[in-house]
């Protein structure tokens, strides 16, 4: 039961994990730009997955602000819709101020069906419609055309340091274990069955003690 106990605890811990680094990694889509606009939106308990107020994209009033969205288009056909704000210098660490110039690159890139313009859309976050959730765009570059392959070299060297890190860790923890924790409890373990073999001497030596006193009698 225990072991179940802790194999759960653990596979909660790395669907933590992982549900964080692909929601702050970098992540790039290819499509087409089909509009950009501005809208009034309303944040209140998805605010954590807006930027924070003093980012440069929010008005006096945190629960409502101004922002950015970009819409854009799949090569299967599927729509995609991106928020545009600044992240400063909070999390995730993107250091983005350039909302107002990526606007009008995105403005520049939108194209039509007959005469489509492929870009790479360089975005972090989730998409959730229900819950009004939008990825958040960082970046946009042309690309050639829909079918062109992009390597997510970041994402390859940020869970290579991250592997190797916990490598790292996980060395050290074995050897603090071997050189500190085993002998502990080897040394516990000794002084508890020197106690128990005493506890047990004086037990029998009680018996023999009384053995005797009843025998006299």
């Amino acid at each position: 039961m225990w072991t179940k106990i802790k194999w759960g605890i653990r596979l909660v811990l790395i669907a933590i994990v992982a549900a964080f680094l692909h929601y702050t990694l970098p992540q790039r889509d290819v499509v087409r730009l089909t509009g950009t606009y501005n809208r009034m939106t309303e944040v209140g308990a998805n605010s954590i997955f807006y930027a924070s107020p003093d980012s440069g994209t929010t008005t006096a009033t945190v629960d409502r602000r101004d922002i950015r969205f970009i819409e854009a288009v799949f090569p299967d056909g599927g729509v995609m819709v991106y928020r545009n704000e600044d992240t400063g210098w909070v999390w995730p660490p993107y250091f983005k101020y350039d909302s107002s110039n990526l606007q009008a690159e995105a403005t520049n890139y939108v194209s039509t069906k007959e005469k489509p313009e492929w870009v790479a859309v360089t975005h972090y976050g989730w998409r959730m419609p229900i819950f009004s959730i939008y990825p958040n765009a960082v970046k946009i570059r042309p690309v050639d055309g829909p079918d062109v392959q992009l390597i997510p070299w970041v994402n390859i060297i940020v869970l290579g340091l991250l592997a190797l890190g916990f490598g790292m860790l996980w060395r050290m923890w074995q050897q603090f274990k071997e050189r500190m924790i085993e002998p502990a409890v080897d040394d516990l373990n000794n002084t508890l069955d020197a106690m128990d073999a005493g506890a047990d001497a004086a037990k029998a030596k009680a018996r023999g003690f009384w053995g005797r006193m009843f025998r006299r009698k």
